[in-house]
């Protein structure tokens, strides 16, 4: 949404939230929610002049996961939505802002904010996840690769299980299940997403347990560091596949030499 201020400012939704189990992080994130409510037209002006670069300069800070900003009909009220990866994140933004032009400026605009503890949960991917899903794989993997990968899936059809991990609306962490052909049924696990600010926190690992829960029998072939997934069950796989090496393994049963393919959406990549 475009407002009087110049910026487009997402509007976030949080009546729909993840459904999943939680992941129980070390310490919580920190939502906050509520207006901005100005009294005349002097604090609109100071408003319009000094939150364009509050909102540029809260979004550039380290552990700001979302700062959006609209105005409401009413030109005089902004509704704000923010997520911040834990409480010393929260204080180093209020702090700064205590330090800035709009801290100092707009102390007389009336504030109704209602703080909360957040934690992610772990849910399947709806259909308008679809976007997200991607920004977040970008900015996982400073790439375009496993975008396009996950979305060549998608679109054939092969994406078999796509879970994300969510937090006050925002997804954080995505893992896709897709399927492998040739001796035996078995799953490819790929990609593996999280928030650059939220990684190294359990999110990823938490995700992988719960594809690996829902791939129930069915043994799921995974490409990536022996050391990680090894704590999760992973074991080296002596199988016939194109990637055969010290990075293919596998969670479940899969006989030795058996011949195994990926999704064709990966010989793209």
């Amino acid at each position: 949404m475009s407002c009087a201020c110049g910026h487009h400012h997402p509007r976030h939704e949080t009546g729909c939230e993840a459904e999943g189990p939680t992941i129980a992080l070390d310490r919580p994130m920190i939502a906050l929610t509520g207006r901005l409510i100005c009294a005349d037209p002097a604090q609109l002006m100071t408003a319009l002049t000094l939150l364009p670069d509050h909102v540029d300069q809260s979004r550039a800070e380290p552990g700001c996961l979302r700062f959006d900003l609209r105005q409401d009909e009413d030109p005089l009220v902004w509704h704000l939505s923010e997520l911040f990866t834990d409480g010393e994140a929260f204080a180093a933004h209020q702090q700064r802002t205590k330090a800035s032009a709009w801290g100092r400026d707009s102390r007389d605009i009336a504030r109704d904010f209602h703080r909360r503890e957040a934690m992610p949960a772990i849910r399947p991917e709806r259909r308008p996840d679809a976007d997200a899903i991607s920004r977040l794989l970008r900015d996982a993997f400073a790439g375009e690769v496993e975008a396009r990968l996950v979305e060549a899936l998608r679109a054939a059809g092969d994406l078999s299980m796509s879970l994300v991990a969510e937090a006050d609306g925002m997804i954080l962490g995505h893992v896709g299940l897709s399927p492998m052909t040739g001796d035996e049924a078995a799953f490819a696990l790929a990609p593996v997403a999280v928030a650059p600010a939220m990684q190294r926190r359990g999110i990823g690992q938490a995700l992988v347990r719960a594809a690996l829960a829902g791939a129930g029998s069915r043994p799921v072939v995974v490409l990536g560091a022996p050391d990680y997934y090894a704590r999760l069950g992973f074991r080296p796989a002596d199988l016939d596949s194109p990637h055969a090496g010290p990075f293919l393994q596998v969670a479940g049963d899969l006989p030795a030499g058996a011949r195994i393919r990926h999704a064709p959406a990966f010989e793209a990549v």
